[in-house]
């Protein structure tokens, strides 16, 4: 890691103790906490599917290629898991478009959000934060970045990246619009699409029907749920 790196993530570990003070910010976190292997989702398919949620100290890979299909109550779940366990979350926003208008302040309180103009940007900060190792979950989300520009990222970079993952117990999630990390240890998409209809409904309702398709991934072959 390059001196410059080491410099930004002590300022972005002075940066997370100065606006959430009396937080514990060491990457030694909780003996019942760090021996898990999966961060929980909250969407009863998906951790069903997964043992348990998303694996810890490896790249998880959504694609969505569609608007209304779920990743927004997806990011919603994770957000309200990380706040219930106690847990950091980082969310790199590829594209600017996260809106935290809906949470309760109490939700967002775990959250690091880092905004960025372009996919080059978000992988720049998912680089340096995967190196800090604090956090139990850093989400990319390039869902609205133009994949054109998307293609450019290295396939290298997602093996560089895997690499700092193993030794640590973050669990990695990207969310793109197409299939472009080779080495995700775990793969699969959202087929359902919602209706403006389905606002009317409970979120509790609405997360049982977030419908998860896996696909084939670096360590598994998993048959296509019916």
């Amino acid at each position: 890691m390059s001196s410059s790196n080491a410099r930004n993530i002590v300022e972005l570990r002075q940066l997370l103790a100065d606006k959430f003070p009396g937080v514990r910010m060491s990457a030694e976190r909780p003996e019942s906490i760090a021996n898990r292997n999966h961060f929980p989702t909250g969407l009863p398919r998906l951790d069903s599917l997964l043992a348990g949620g998303l694996p810890k100290g490896a790249i998880t890979e959504i694609i969505s290629p569609g608007i209304a299909s779920g990743t927004s109550l997806f990011i919603a779940s994770l957000l309200e898991r990380a706040h219930q366990n106690g847990e950091w979350i980082a969310l790199i926003d590829g594209a600017d478009s996260f809106d935290p208008t809906p949470f309760p302040n109490e939700i967002l309180s775990r959250l690091l959000w880092v905004r960025c103009n372009d996919p080059r940007q978000a992988v720049k900060a998912t680089d340096l934060l995967l190196h800090d190792a604090t956090l139990s979950i850093v989400v990319l989300d390039l869902l609205f970045s133009p994949p054109n520009q998307i293609r450019k990222t290295p396939s290298s970079t997602w093996f560089r990246l895997q690499r700092i993952l193993e030794n640590t117990a973050t669990a990695f999630v990207v969310l793109a619009p197409e299939h472009m990390i080779s080495n995700a240890a775990v793969r699969f998409t959202f087929d359902k699409r919602f209706s403006l209809e389905s606002l009317d409904h409970r979120r509790e309702t609405l997360l049982a029907q977030v419908a998860p398709t896996p696909l084939e991934s670096r360590k598994q072959r998993i048959v296509k749920m019916a």
